[in-house]
């Protein structure tokens, strides 16, 4: 394949759509990479700060390029067609876009699993929660307008609005003015390993690096 192709004009239409998509996915890592060396110079605090600006232009540049190709109206600053879409109908995309978080989870767990061995897969799997922990962390404090120390009160909020929130059941119980206790009540994973007749994913370690780095933020 390409084999025949010197100039992008030379690509096929089935061509061409692959690598429409890859340049989405080559602006998305772009994207990570930046986040990621600015966290290295700049420290994690202004890293945040900075990206809270640079997401905000970002997104509405990209949402207007787009508009103009695709020929939908903009309400709000967002696509017409989401804006009026029935609450219940925003939801379900809401639910799949959470999900489609999740798959890629497992397609790169998965992806070192099969190359390197389980070991080497939860290792990447814990040191990736230790980043993405603080970065959700701090999106979710940004969009609920959180204080930056803003309780056990402000933590169960947050907890509400993590990507999880919308895969699996979790429950809150408080025990004291001090103390509560947050359970994943059914987690969508380990439901489709039993289907599967497998063992539960042991998700200890992971979990604790987590919801630690998460509560820590």
């Amino acid at each position: 394949m390409y084999e025949c192709a010197n100039r992008i004009e030379d690509l096929n239409r089935t061509e061409l759509l692959r690598y429409l998509t890859d340049l989405f996915h080559r602006i998305v890592i772009h994207y990570a990479m930046w986040f990621t060396e600015v966290e290295h110079q700049l420290g994690r605090e202004q890293a945040h700060e900075v990206l809270k600006t640079a997401s905000r232009r970002s997104i509405e540049i990209q949402l207007k390029r787009l508009s103009r190709h695709f020929g939908f109206q903009m309400t709000n600053g967002f696509p017409a067609l989401l804006y009026d879409m029935p609450t219940g109908k925003l939801l379900e995309l809401i639910d799949d876009v959470a999900v489609n978080w999740l798959a890629n989870d497992g397609v790169w767990f998965q992806a070192v699993e099969f190359s390197a061995g389980m070991t080497d897969a939860k290792r990447c799997n814990d040191s990736c929660w230790a980043r993405f922990s603080p970065f959700e962390a701090g999106t979710i404090k940004d969009f609920l307008d959180l204080p930056s120390q803003p309780g056990l009160e402000g933590l169960k909020r947050a907890l509400n609005f993590r990507l999880y929130a919308r895969i699996n059941r979790q429950s809150i119980v408080d025990e004291g003015p001090d103390s509560f206790v947050f359970r994943m009540d059914e987690c969508r994973v380990q439901a489709a390993r039993r289907r599967k007749g497998l063992d539960d994913y042991p998700c200890k370690s992971g979990g604790l690096v987590e919801y630690t780095y998460f509560a820590n933020n």
